[in-house]
């Protein structure tokens, strides 16, 4: 994959750890690879929850958290031998209860997108990717900052390339694909159950599988094959101790099994500026000869 002509593969998220749980695997085959990746953080993560339990109650974690998790995420970046960049917002915070309590003020689900878009527009000019990934319109999952980055992701790729907009951010640079991380379908988590349960171990997606009783997975065009980077992949996430149960959901299937029965991350096609045919198995089909001829 090496060219004179290094690609460049932008991932944008919300919080620090997202970019460890979602298209870690293939970000450090890339970057094996010789392709640049730069991963996008939009906030903090001030308003996460400690999901590790043997932190949960700590008091340095609570009064330092904002510190903690920028460390998180420095250590998570060296794993994956990716750049990093803030964008500087404030976490949301996943809102809960009925009715649910409004957003606080100035986090970064309430900025308006033209303006939340302004820096990361910036940095697509700086950094000139060629593929974006991030997340659908419904976030992946409904929180609040999870939505916001998709708004976000989608504006500033529309708008990186428009002289006419942002004209403050410096030259116009277009994106040629944007990607939606597709983390997990019903086809997969049932595959990666049925696997489990064969073995005699007890299957942490059971209730997963009933969840996707009422709805359809989403679409995945593009399939990376990058099982070899599952355990890059798990190292990153562990990097996050606050938000990462280390004997938690994500380990509890073993490396070997879930390398042979899913050996790929998953991604929904949303733009293509360069002509492609689906289904692929490379973020850069059809960017490698425009860029690489």
């Amino acid at each position: 994959m090496s060219s004179a002509k290094p690609l460049r593969l932008m991932a944008v998220h919300a919080h620090p750890d997202d970019e460890s749980s979602k298209g870690a695997a293939t970000m450090a085959m890339y970057v094996a690879a010789g392709v640049e990746v730069m991963v996008v953080t939009c906030t903090g993560g001030e308003r996460g929850d400690v999901l590790n339990p043997k932190l949960a109650h700590d008091p340095e974690v609570a009064a330092n958290i904002h510190a903690i998790r920028a460390a998180e995420m420095e250590a998570a970046r060296e794993i994956l031998g990716v750049q990093q960049a803030w964008l500087g917002f404030v976490d949301s915070g996943l809102p809960s209860g009925d009715p649910l309590p409004p957003l606080p003020e100035g986090c970064f689900a309430l900025v308006p997108t033209e303006e939340a878009a302004r820096p990361l527009v910036k940095l697509m000019r700086e950094f000139r990717p060629h593929v974006v990934t991030t997340y659908n319109e419904e976030g992946g999952y409904p929180h609040p900052d999870h939505i916001a980055c998709h708004q976000v992701s989608v504006a500033a790729f529309d708008a990186a390339g428009d002289p006419g907009l942002y004209p403050e951010c410096g030259e116009p640079w277009q994106p040629l694909k944007l990607y939606y991380d597709v983390i997990f379908t019903k086809e997969k988590t049932q595959a990666l159950h049925d696997a489990m349960v064969a073995a005699g171990l007890e299957s942490p997606y059971a209730e997963w599988l009933e969840r996707w009783k009422d709805r359809d997975s989403r679409p995945v065009t593009t399939r990376v094959h990058c099982a070899e980077y599952f355990p890059v992949r798990d190292a990153a996430l562990r990097a996050h101790a606050t938000q990462i149960d280390p004997d938690g959901f994500f380990f509890k299937m073993p490396m070997e099994m879930q390398q042979a029965v899913w050996p790929t991350e998953d991604f929904e096609l949303a733009r293509s500026l360069v002509d492609t045919e689906v289904p692929e198995d490379d973020l850069f089909a059809g960017v490698r000869d425009r860029v690489c001829p």
